[in-house]
């Protein structure tokens, strides 16, 4: 019998995940990992946007700490691998687009997706839900956690605000530079987000469009689609091939800036030192340094890496 290491969170997708695997006929040794501690503090500090959902750490983890003798890593993530005969895995988006979470596995490699087995990727949530209701599993109505990963639930703004000291500051909008409101302090808030701003008035909603950490300034600017939240490019850092190689020459594709974004159409230009440039066909909204650009081709997840610097006509926005 093939035995299987699978990360169980607690939650329904991961329990449902290990229900699959024991009928398929694996034995299942389950892992919890407690991977969160002050060294959040130091990495938000260096990087004032950083995307915590990234999951391959928890596959080296699985791989690299435990002194199990396993033949397959599992978890209870929505995404698909195939094993083609040449060698080479190549990882899918899962069957269900609402849930498909290959945004988050982009920094795996072939090393961890020759041993790695995702039980959910060909289902959906909604069947994921009706097996656990049919198994009587105690977490089959447990509501979906959000937010950062591995840190349970836990309320993110009141997490970051234990290693974060709080720094009030003016909320200025960008377009009048008048003061609107105070924020309780920048590490806490995203490019783009509308909700917990605390502000109200004529002319639509708020939208966080920019940061100045010097000043300790938070910028806004009303309107879903006001021109501050739109780019046409960004470079990208660190950036993973899945394959082990990367694509050649202009390279036309689809990307995704952010988790459950639509497919944005883009074209990348590679740079001499491994870094890209990204091309958008058409203005995105909310790209913001720090997080993750996620790339497809079809169905095929490439791969991924970190945002540098986002563009507008060919200049860097230097408000982000």
């Amino acid at each position: 019998m093939e035995r299987v290491v699978l990360g169980l969170s607690g939650g329904v997708d991961s329990a449902v995940a290990a229900y699959l695997l024991k009928e398929a006929g694996y034995e299942v040794v389950p892992v919890f990992m407690r991977n969160w501690d002050s060294q959040l503090n130091n990495d938000y500090l260096g990087n004032p946007t950083i995307n915590d959902d990234v999951c391959s750490q928890e596959v080296d983890y699985a791989d690299a700490n435990f002194s199990i003798d396993a033949d397959w890593i599992a978890t209870g993530h929505y995404a698909r691998i195939e094993h083609h005969p040449d060698g080479e895995s190549v990882m899918l988006r899962g069957v269900d687009n609402n849930k498909d979470q290959t945004y988050f596995l982009c920094q795996l490699n072939q090393h961890q997706l020759e041993r790695v087995l995702f039980p959910l990727g060909d289902i959906t949530k909604p069947e994921v839900r009706k097996i656990a209701l049919e198994q009587q599993l105690p977490v089959a109505k447990k509501k979906d956690s959000t937010g950062i990963c591995f840190i349970g639930e836990r309320d993110f703004k009141a997490f970051l605000k234990n290693y974060i000291p709080a720094k009030p500051g003016k909320m200025v909008d960008i377009e009048t530079k008048q003061v609107i409101g105070e924020h309780q302090g920048i590490m806490y808030y995203t490019i783009g987000q509308r909700k917990g701003l605390n502000i109200g008035g004529k002319g639509g909603p708020w939208f966080v469009c920019g940061k100045d950490y010097d000043q300790n300034i938070l910028y806004i600017a009303q309107g879903d689609q006001n021109k501050w939240l739109m780019s046409d490019g960004c470079s990208v850092t660190d950036v993973n091939w899945i394959s082990g190689k990367p694509p050649v020459g202009e390279y036309d594709c689809t990307a995704k800036f952010r988790y459950r974004q639509k497919d944005n159409e883009v074209s990348i230009h590679f740079n001499e030192d491994g870094t890209l440039y990204c091309t958008f066909k058409n203005q995105v909204k909310s790209v913001t340094p720090g997080q993750e650009a996620v790339f497809y081709q079809g169905e095929v997840c490439l791969g991924g890496g970190t945002i540098d610097k986002v563009y507008k006509n060919n200049e860097e926005i230097t408000y982000l």
